[in-house]
Parts: structure tokens; C-alpha cells; sequence
């Protein structure tokens, strides 16, 4: 890998940046001064250093981010806020992605990496991945609407995969647990019941829950045992999707 690249990629600087860097020295690869940016590294064995300090290799990174409202869930946007900008300038320049989308309004856990194989499982209908989401609605749902969402609500593109929802005594909140994302699902759920989604949190996702210490807009890595918790996660539904 090339050293520039290298460093682009653990978030430390630019490649423009990287070949300052080695012009003035201030890069080292194993204890030796390297001049060019564009000399190779291997990040599994060599010590690379700026200014004297190692750079920390991470194949990937995964963080957990508590979602704002008006933020939209995309790397970049003409006209709004997105959730990538809520991370500090090293992560961002990893590249990090939403892995999912939130509607600009919805609240609540959003993960940001930069693994994109495992985003791409943890997003696939067939993995069967949970999300579980907290809402409030302007009209009650009538009496079975529990039974409809297990049994799958029709809409425009077909019906929806079974739906685990618990309503409180009014039936104006609860909670909904999906196995799949589709466009402005949950709302359009609510609205073919006759209701509208006023208030949508999402609570978990892929076995984590939202840490409940992040205030709006924070964020965190995620430990080895939540990493493991994801992977174990993505594997759910493998024997049906290679079949």
C-alpha cells in the first residue's frame, strides 16, 4: 500500500498533506525517514510514524451515532446537514458511511463504517437483521393491528415481511421491530392503519441498543464484543440467501 494512502485511510491527513509530510521529514516507516508519499508500507507489519508519533492501523472502523433530527443520512447533500458531519475531520476522512438510512426527522442509533461488506449484510432483507424503532402516532390503530403487521402490511411495491408492533394501553405509542428497510417504511405502515407517525426513534440494531449515555448528535466507537455482536448478526440468514 502506498504511504499516502495509507495515512488518507487511518484518517491522518490528505495525500496532499502526506507528501508535505515526507518532504519535511516527518515521516518514518520503521525508524527510517521515507521522502516520497508514494513509497510502499505494509500496514500489518511496518511502524509508520508522523512526527514521531505511531499511526494506528484499523482495517475498519464502526461507530454508533445518536441521530439528530434534520440531519440526512448520506455522506454529502446540497441542501441539508448530513450525519457524517457530526464526526470529528479524521473520521470523515476515512470515508465513513451510513450504514442505512433514517429519515431526515427520525431520531435514534445509526451506524457509521466504513466496512461496506458488512453493511451490506447487515442491510440485506434476507439476513433477517432487526430494528427496532419507538414511535408515537396522531390516531390510535384499530383493535388487530398487531396481527396485520405480523401477517405483513400491503403496499405499493407488495407486502411488507411479518412485523413484531406492541402499542400501549391508548395505542397511540409503542414500539415496532423490522427485518427490513424500505423507503419511508414505518410511516406508510401507519398510514395504510389510518394513523400518522408524529415521533420515530430507532432503539437497536443487529443486537445493539442505543447507548443510552450519547446525547443527540454524539457519538463512539464500538467495542470488540459490539463489533462481534454485528458480525454474529450478518451471518443470520446465510443458509436461505445462498439456497
Amino acid at each position: 500500500m502506498r504511504l499516502d494512502k495509507f495515512l488518507t485511510g487511518c484518517g491522518v491527513c490528505s495525500r496532499k498533506d502526506a507528501a508535505r509530510l515526507a518532504s519535511r521529514g516527518a515521516l518514518t516507516v520503521n525508524g527510517v525517514a521515507v521522502k516520497r508519499a508514494d513509497a510502499a508500507v505494509s500496514p500489518e507489519t511496518d511502524t509508520v510514524c508522523v512526527n514521531g508519533e505511531p499511526v494506528c492501523y484499523e482495517p475498519f472502523v464502526y461507530v454508533m451515532l445518536n441521530k439528530p433530527a434534520g440531519y440526512i443520512s448520506a455522506t454529502e447533500d446540497g441542501n441539508f446537514p448530513v450525519v457524517t458531519s457530526l464526526l470529528p475531520e479524521q473520521l470523515q476522512r476515512r470515508g465513513l458511511f451510513p450504514a442505512g438510512r433514517l429519515d431526515k426527522d427520525t431520531l435514534g442509533f445509526m451506524l457509521l463504517t466504513d466496512d461496506g461488506a458488512l453493511a451490506h449484510l447487515l442491510l440485506s432483507p434476507k439476513r433477517h437483521v432487526e430494528k427496532a424503532y419507538a414511535f408515537s402516532l396522531s390516531l390510535p390503530l384499530k383493535a388487530g393491528a398487531e396481527a396485520r403487521f405480523l401477517s405483513g402490511i400491503p403496499l405499493k411495491e407488495g407486502v411488507t415481511k411479518s412485523a413484531r408492533l406492541t402499542l400501549s394501553a391508548d395505542r397511540l405509542s409503542g414500539e415496532i421491530v423490522l427485518t427490513e428497510g424500505r423507503y419511508h417504511q414505518i410511516k406508510r405502515m401507519m398510514q395504510h392503519e389510518g394513523s400518522e407517525v408524529i415521533y420515530l426513534e430507532r432503539l437497536s440494531f443487529g443486537g445493539l441498543t442505543l447507548d443510552p449515555t450519547l446525547a443527540r448528535g454524539e457519538w463512539r466507537r464500538l467495542t470488540e464484543e459490539e463489533i462481534n455482536t454485528l458480525r454474529q448478526a450478518a451471518k443470520q440468514g446465510k443458509t436461505e440467501e445462498t439456497q
